[in-house]
């Protein structure tokens, strides 16, 4: 195996995915993954297939012991891998054990920190890994493992206590929110929880930084984390793409993907560990050149050495699989004081004036859009002004042809979605609306077309208001299973966050326009045409300058310019806006030549679609 073949992370992890589903039947090896051969006790630069033994035996002993022989060289999808051997055994470690007391770890705490002791109330303790924002709703939420957060015999909403059960037995009394999501397995050990009735910091315990971005692991890599038990220890990563079968009791045993950490010669933990029980969910964050801690985290820390085991390593999920598995997004950097904008208390509908300096109205249909309107019950016109955001409805097709809306990245708020249900717009007669009546007995979600998120700003009665608003029937769509599943989807929830992270935001003040595309060939469904095709343009001031990007989230290969048969995995691209008015027939006005992306031709007749397949490739 070369070093080269390392850059191609999907086809080394296949190879390792395909060899764990055959050796790791075998009881004796615990792990396999990609590392540095060792020679004599001591690692070369030489990269092997590493597997991990409970026991090492002699070559002509493994008939007796009735363990599978390891052969010196495999092939694999094409890659050639010398192999290597090494003694070593994994656990979960959701059961904390007593360690000298570090700081604040584990005590009540009024306002929560990552880093500290936390679990589902039946379980001991794990730890706090970090404070996340989850894509679809925008809530802040808890990250941990599953293992510490659900265990064997959790279920959604089980309640999360701080600290965990094992430091303080009165779990009565410390809840602090509750399991919204969790996955156990190649893609990682790991769980989110909301935050209800505790304020809670971003900063992760002693190391003075929050989370802002992920990465991934090389070989070498040097790595910190905060946990409950052995507090702030580093580390080096020792092995990638490394799959682990782990036991979690009640008959539960998995295969887990991740990396591998060992410790960092250079700053040793005082008492030889990097792991010990109740470190499970700490976010390993990446080191810069001075061996300072960054923003990016790297790994969740599920597994250590069994008790009894040679050497001292951790285990972690790839940060990547894991926020994408669940849905998340690390929370975006706070607006400075500098930069706070006092917003007068309007909440009288979308703002054209919102950007400074500039207007931009609601889009324009054409002759045919505008003749299926949809009329208000009372009022001049079809335009619908609600909290922040405003929008028109398609008559035809009882969902909306666009809504427009303003994002203040300065007054965002953190409010619950608790208590508040989806409801039919009053303003508009039933006839004109799809409601529960598709979403009921079935997997289609109910979409939010403008972010529940981005409204949530101004006063807090606006804010309120805002919330309520958002569940409107009218500001919601379906959402096929196949689009839920998709991490586009994740993207497309963080086109707003994207924006404000790759560019200079004039006042941090977004103006958004979205909605479905109608198609004839829309998928069917209880006499409803669930559309396959979802668009967005975001508007912006940048030194001044209006700017403006569109995107769509299709089934359709906008590149080999085919429309979908209803089978095709959701993708993601940026359009040109001129081309975006061909697929809506909407007029965006000023949008179009403050476009960003050029359009391939002046008649826009064939579109021109960049994919866009990482969070880091939304901004161009």
């Amino acid at each position: 195996m070369r070093k080269r073949d390392l850059q191609d992370r999907a086809k080394i992890e296949a190879a390792v995915q395909k060899v764990a589903g055959e050796y790791l039947k075998d009881p004796n090896i615990t792990s396999v993954g990609v590392g540095y051969k060792v020679v004599d006790g001591k690692p070369t630069d030489e990269l092997a297939l590493q597997f991990t033994v409970s026991t090492k035996f002699e070559p002509q002993t493994l008939v007796v012991e009735s363990t599978r022989p390891i052969p010196e060289t495999l092939t694999v999808n094409g890659i050639r891998f010398s192999t290597d051997i090494v003694e070593r055994r994994f656990a979960p470690e959701p059961t904390a054990v007593d360690a000298p007391p570090k700081t604040d770890r584990k005590r009540r705490l009024d306002v929560l920190v990552p880093g500290v002791s936390i679990g589902q109330e039946r379980i001991s303790a794990g730890t706090l890994g970090c404070l996340v924002r989850e894509d679809a709703t925008g809530e802040t939420r808890m990250l941990s493992n599953w293992h510490v957060f659900q265990g064997a015999s959790g279920v959604l909403g089980d309640r999360i206590v701080q600290p965990g059960r094992f430091d303080d037995n009165r779990v009565g009394e410390n809840g602090c929110g509750r399991l919204v999501r969790s996955f156990l397995g190649l893609a990682g050990d790991c769980a989110i929880a909301s935050l209800e009735g505790r304020g809670a910091e971003e900063t992760i315990l002693e190391l003075d930084v929050p989370v802002r971005r992920l990465g991934d692991p090389a070989l070498g890599d040097r790595v910190v984390k905060s946990g409950r038990t052995t507090g702030v220890t580093y580390g080096v990563v020792t092995r990638l793409h490394t799959i682990t079968r782990l036991s979690y009791g009640q008959g539960i045993t998995e295969q887990i993907g991740g990396f591998e950490i060992g410790p960092d010669a250079e700053r040793p933990a005082a008492d030889g560990e990097i792991s010990m029980g109740g470190d499970s969910g700490s976010a390993w964050m990446a080191l810069d050149d001075g061996g300072e801690p960054t923003d990016m985290m790297l790994g969740l820390h599920f597994a250590g050495e069994a008790a009894g085991a040679v050497g001292e390593h951790a285990l972690a999920c790839y940060a990547s699989s894991v926020f994408s598995k669940l849905e998340i997004s690390p929370l975006p950097a706070p607006a400075t004081t500098a930069r706070i904008v006092v917003l007068q208390a309007v909440g009288g509908g979308y703002d054209a004036n919102f950007l400074p300096g500039h207007e931009l109205p609601v889009p324009v249909g054409n002759a045919d859009i505008t003749a299926d309107y949809a009329p208000l019950q009372q009022g001049e016109g079809p335009v619908r002004h609600l909290t922040h955001f405003s929008l028109a409805m398609s008559a035809s097709r009882r969902f909306c042809r666009w809504v427009a809306w303003n994002v203040d990245g300065n007054g965002l708020q953190q409010l619950s979605r608790s208590g508040i249900e989806f409801k039919r717009d009053p303003a508009y007669r039933a006839e004109y609306q799809v409601d529960d009546d598709l979403y009921s007995h079935n997997r289609l979600d109910r979409g939010h077309i403008a972010r529940r998120a981005d409204l949530l700003w101004g006063t807090r009665e606006e804010a309120q208001r805002a919330n309520t608003d958002s569940f409107l029937f009218t500001n919601i769509a379906p959402q096929l299973d196949d689009f839920n599943q998709s991490i586009k989807h994740g993207l497309w929830g963080q086109l707003e966050d994207a924006i404000y992270e790759g560019v200079s935001v004039d006042d941090l003040r977004l103006s958004v326009v979205g909605g479905p595309i109608f198609k004839r060939n829309d998928l069917e469904y209880r006499g409803v045409l669930v559309p396959r095709s979802y668009w967005k343009a975001i508007a912006y001031v940048e030194d001044e300058t209006l700017k403006a990007k569109a995107y769509v989230l299709t089934q359709d290969d906008l590149e080999g310019k085919l429309e979908s048969l209803g089978l095709e995995p959701f993708n993601l691209y940026q359009v040109a806006i001129r081309e975006l008015g061909a697929m809506t027939g909407l007029d965006y006005g000023p949008l179009t030549t403050a476009d960003t992306m050029a359009p391939s031709t002046p008649d826009a007749q064939v579109v021109t679609a960049r994919p866009i397949g990482a969070r880091s490739e939304i901004v161009r």
